[in-house]
């Protein structure tokens, strides 16, 4: 193992505005260099049935179609396809460095056994298996994230994904150097997995679930990790904060020396819907079925559990469509299914319908104008939304997403909502604001991997220009967070109002660009907790949680602590810390008034193992 300097000085771990890179700066891909998808015959276009054409013709909105073709930027290969590799490289070469550029991308393999690809993941960027099994899909090569395009530093490295295929490295081990909202899931790795890109660089990731890793998973760099309900065969070291549940193979319990956070299980877990081919070559979306006490991978053994929804189903919307339509398409019964690009809404999408899915492409993105509400979802069982980017638009959203109503009530336990690789951002493609951005209100919701984020470089951005007060807001009782990134908010990054909320994993940094002490007193306290559990909650737990400043533009701000919560026997935390990133601002305490505070640049963690 080769030496590595720890992570986080200012020189490498802040991350230095870079100027956005679009898509017309690189050469966009066109028809002929790239195959698209096709589910089925082209159907009619959806644009004469909208409700606003309708009405304009004075009749009843025509029904919509379900299926049908999933657009120009889903690329669907089998293994007889010529010049695959061409096409993967043609994509990551317009996508490498396209940290907020407008294209979006689907890469999907079909069944069947590929030789010699090496797929390079760049920004916006999705690759998938389309078996039951990742097993159905073999690749005999790499699908690599690498740091090259930002010197080796790999905290930047966001937005892209790996999902439900077979890999056999060709060097045994495959890199995955990832940073937030970059999941590898449902993935089973025929050697090692290395989290770090090349040169040992900077990296702050990152999410693994359902995946079987047959060789050693090397985080060398990485900061933080959360695995869940997967296998491995060992793992080799820990920076800060690396956190198992459900995980066969995971190191011991030993935070904080080594940073090992194990439990043995995950309380309740439901894996991602994703897209399948049947026997008849047609496409389908897998729903994999609830766990409770979930320990290692869903598949392997057999048909997984769960059920199908032939595509028919699904509502194929495209980037142009109208929130208008969307609603249609929904209130018609048709699930959604984002297909890559990015759509503007004027109206919320509503779901109200039970067990509805929304699942995403290719980081399909939804743009809220006009300062409404992005997506909201009734208090009903069942609700799926899965694989997709809500943006702040330039006016102010109270909210961005809604999980059920304010005063929401019913018992969803049977059935849960469930929010799977769903990110939202304020600022950095542009001018963004939200006074809170994601709002939780059913009950039982599982949020599993979310990456929250006030953006700290790009366009737009500034204490006042990419304003958002309040990152995730959980006012639902019996709420489960596995895997909760939320990052820079002005005030709260987390505020936890509901009774029996649990949290596996939390990663957090305070907004870097607070102009003084002044502009985050929070009364007499010293700074916004960045979670803080309301002080009428009677039962909460979490479990590997981290905050992280970094106040760059007044390094003399104090943070009284990381964590609020009320002190009182049934809230309890496991395994905190607080860390100073080079000496930019300093915590007092971890939790309330409880752990020794920050000091110097030396960024080392200073850590509570128990709470209270």
């Amino acid at each position: 193992m080769p030496d590595t300097p720890p992570p986080g000085t200012p020189a490498v771990r802040r991350r230095a505005v870079l100027a956005a890179a679009t898509a017309a700066a690189v050469p966009v891909l066109t028809a002929a260099a790239v195959t698209p998808a096709s589910a089925a015959p082209p159907s009619a276009t959806a644009a004469s049935g909208t409700p606003a054409a309708a009405a304009a013709r004075g009749k009843r909105p025509r029904a919509l179609p379900g299926g049908g073709d999933l657009g120009p930027n889903v690329l669907v290969f089998d293994p007889s396809t010529p010049d695959i590799q061409a096409r993967l490289d043609a994509v990551f070469r317009q996508q490498e460095s396209a940290q907020f550029g407008t294209g979006r991308y689907a890469l999907l393999f079909r069944p069947g056994t590929y030789h010699g690809l090496n797929a390079q993941l760049g920004f916006y960027t999705s690759i998938a298996g389309l078996g039951l099994s990742p097993d159905d899909t073999t690749i005999n090569g790499d699908v690599t994230v690498d740091a090259g395009w930002f010197g080796g530093n790999a905290t930047q490295n966001f937005w892209r994904s790996a999902e439900n295929l077979a890999l056999v490295p060709a060097s045994g081990t495959n890199r995955w150097a990832v940073a937030q909202a970059a999941p590898f899931r449902r993935m089973h790795v025929h050697g090692g997995l290395d989290l770090a890109p090349s040169g040992y660089g900077w990296a702050s990731g990152g999410y693994i679930a359902d995946s079987r890793i047959e060789g050693q998973v090397g985080p060398y760099s990485q900061q933080q990790w959360y695995t869940r309900d997967s296998a491995i065969g060992s793992w080799l070291n820990g920076v800060w904060n690396m956190v198992f549940s459900g995980v066969e193979g995971a190191p011991a319990q030993s935070f904080p020396a080594p940073p090992y956070t194990t439990l043995d299980t995950t309380p309740v877990s439901r894996e991602k819907p994703f897209l399948y081919v049947d026997g008849r070559g047609g496409f389908r979306v897998f729903l994999p079925a609830k766990r409770t006490g979930a320990r290692g991978v869903t598949w392997g053994k057999g048909t997984p559990r769960g059920s199908s929804l032939p595509l028919s189903r699904f509502y194929v919307a495209r980037p142009g469509v109208s929130a208008a339509t969307l609603n249609q398409a929904l209130a018609q019964g048709l699930h959604l299914l984002l297909t890559p690009g990015v759509y503007h809404l004027d109206r919320p999408v509503r779901v109200n319908r039970a067990g509805t899915v929304v699942l995403g492409l290719g980081y399909a993105t939804l743009i809220p104008d006009n300062g409404v509400t992005a997506l909201k979802v009734a208090d009903v069982d069942g609700v799926r939304l899965a694989g997709f980017l809500v943006d702040a638009g330039p006016v102010n959203s109270r909210t961005l997403l809604e999980i059920g109503p304010p005063g929401a009530r019913r018992d969803h336990s049977a059935d849960p909502t469930t929010v799977q690789d769903v990110f939202v951002r304020i600022g950095g493609a542009g001018a963004g604001r939200a006074t809170t951005s994601m709002v939780v209100n059913n009950r039982h919701t599982i949020v599993d991997h979310t990456w929250v984020w006030r953006a700290d470089h790009g366009e737009g951005v500034g204490w006042e220009t990419n304003r958002a007060d309040y990152g995730v807001v959980v006012n639902g009782d019996d709420v489960l967070a596995t895997g909760l990134f939320v990052e820079h908010f002005n005030k709260y990054d987390v505020q936890w109002n509901g009774q029996r909320g649990r949290t596996i994993f939390f990663q957090n940094e305070k907004a870097y660009d607070a102009p003084d002490q002044a502009a985050i007193q929070n009364g007499p306290v010293k700074g916004y907790a960045a979670y803080k559990v309301d002080a009428g909650v009677t039962t909460h737990e979490g479990w590997g949680l981290g905050s992280y400043c970094f106040y760059n533009v007044d390094p003399t701000i104090v943070q009284h602590h990381g964590f609020a919560a009320p002190d009182v026997p049934g809230v309890k935390f496991h395994d905190l810390l607080v860390v100073s990133l080079g000496g930019q601002g300093q915590y007092e305490h971890v939790i309330n008034d409880l752990g020794a505070p920050t000091s110097g640049t030396s960024t080392v963690p200073s850590t509570v193992v128990s709470y209270p």
